[in-house]
């Protein structure tokens, strides 16, 4: 394939990545010219072959840091490349190509600096208590919107300094998605970006209990974020009965994840990251 012109830098932080990186690499880099995107993964403290794994795919540049902090290799990333405009994903989700390119036209849009892909998330394997939550969860007007949750989104250049400007929080998609205005930032249709939910309940609150760690963080920094209340629940509810019906487990593992992100709340601790396994290949 005849090589192309580079339309636009991705940054990949992975931390033990190796089980499903190379699948996920090729899927980026499949059905677009050689040379269309300038791929750095940013390996920081694994203890596993992922930086050998990435290195296998044709077209990738691997940085490695013996830190293991996303947002560390966020800043190596960043400062590896300076092509605009500028995809974050993450190495355990899957955009394809072309659907990465629709991305970058969207952001190349008067008045848009920031872009996420539709989310497809395959609850199928996963428990009846986790099918539940995100059937309510997908529903939600702010979710619906939002970038955060999809593991991918681009910039444009203003957009990534605007975000440089930022504190680094846990939660770094969601503050992601409030650096902009509705208007600023658009989910492209036509796009599909794969995000494996979590096996199993246990999973699923060990997740939830890093991002309700995380919404403490940003309500201590005075940083707007979206959030659902229980009116927003009840006219869920109300408008779709079959979501309604959920609600109920809903509100059940988002309950247990507050209580138990207040540990790692009294602690200060905002670095743990809690691991959800099962949504690995």
């Amino acid at each position: 394939m005849e090589r192309s012109p580079t339309a636009a830098s991705v940054v990949v932080p992975a931390h033990n990545e190796s089980a499903g990186l190379r699948g996920n690499l090729t899927a980026l880099l499949d059905g677009v010219p050689t040379g269309t995107f300038d791929v750095v993964v940013v390996c920081n403290g694994c203890t596993d072959d992922t930086a050998t794994v990435a290195r296998s795919v044709p077209g990738v540049r691997v940085i490695e840091t013996e830190s293991a902090s996303k947002a560390l290799a966020v800043e190596l990333g960043n400062a590896a490349t300076s092509i605009f405009p500028r995809i974050h994903l993450d190495a355990d989700v899957r955009l394809p190509g072309p659907d990465a390119l629709r991305l970058v036209r969207a952001v190349a849009e008067a008045g848009v600096h920031a872009a996420g892909p539709s989310r497809d998330v395959p609850v199928d394997s996963s428990s009846w208590p986790v099918r539940a939550y995100y059937r309510v969860w997908e529903n939600l007007p702010n979710v619906r919107s939002g970038l955060f949750g999809r593991g991918a989104f681009c910039l444009s250049e203003e957009g990534q300094r605007r975000v440089d400007a930022q504190t680094r929080l846990m939660n770094d998609d969601l503050m992601v998605s409030e650096a902009f205005a509705p208007e600023e930032r658009r989910i492209v249709s036509h796009t599909s970006v794969v995000v494996r939910p979590p096996g199993t309940a246990a999973d699923l609150i060990r997740r939830r209990t890093r991002v309700a760690t995380g919404n403490h963080q940003a309500d201590q920094h005075a940083a707007r974020h979206a959030s659902t209340s229980l009116s927003d629940l009840i006219k869920l509810g109300l408008r779709q009965p079959s979501v309604g019906l959920r609600v109920p487990v809903f509100l059940t593992i988002t309950v247990i994840a507050r209580r138990l992100a207040r540990r790692a709340v009294r602690a200060g601790d905002y670095t743990t990251w809690l691991r959800d396994e099962s949504s690995r290949a």
